[in-house]
Formats: structure tokens, C-alpha cells, sequence
């Protein structure tokens, strides 16, 4: 299943503020875990809308779209 780009963008920068949390103090961390959860639920919602569009189930989707940001294929060679 190809994905669009726009959609392994957002879960890239989603991840990446995740990512981001294991760096801060309490306070900031805090305020860091809204904004990864606000970015998530945008990945979420973009799913569903995409999975509805095109008919396929929104869990296939979102397993899909975490391989293809989450384990890359390695180049071969």
C-alpha cells in the first residue's frame, strides 16, 4: 500500500516530538507531551479521513504508514 507523502510527513514530525520529551525537565515536558499529543492526533485523523477515501481499514493504514516511517527498507548493496 503506497502512502501519501503528506501522511508519512505528519507521523515523521509527530514521532519527532515524542522523541523530543525524553530531553526535558517536568515543566517543559509537560507542555512538550500536549504538543506531541496534538500532532498524533492529527497523524489519527488523517488516517481515518484517507483510510475512509479510499475504502481501506483505517488500522491496515496506520500499521502500514508506522513500517514505512518507523523501519525504513534498507538499501541494498
Amino acid at each position: 500500500m503506497d502512502l501519501p507523502d503528506n501522511l508519512i510527513e505528519l507521523q515523521r514530525t509527530a514521532d519527532e516530538e515524542g522523541r523530543k520529551i525524553e530531553h526535558l525537565d517536568d515543566g517543559d515536558r509537560e507542555r512538550q507531551r500536549s504538543i506531541w499529543f496534538d500532532a498524533a492526533a492529527r497523524v489519527q485523523e488523517a488516517v481515518t479521513r484517507y483510510a475512509e477515501e479510499n475504502g481501506l481499514d483505517s488500522y491496515d493504514v496506520e500499521k502500514r504508514l508506522r513500517q514505512v516511517t518507523r523501519h525504513p527498507p534498507r538499501a541494498e548493496g
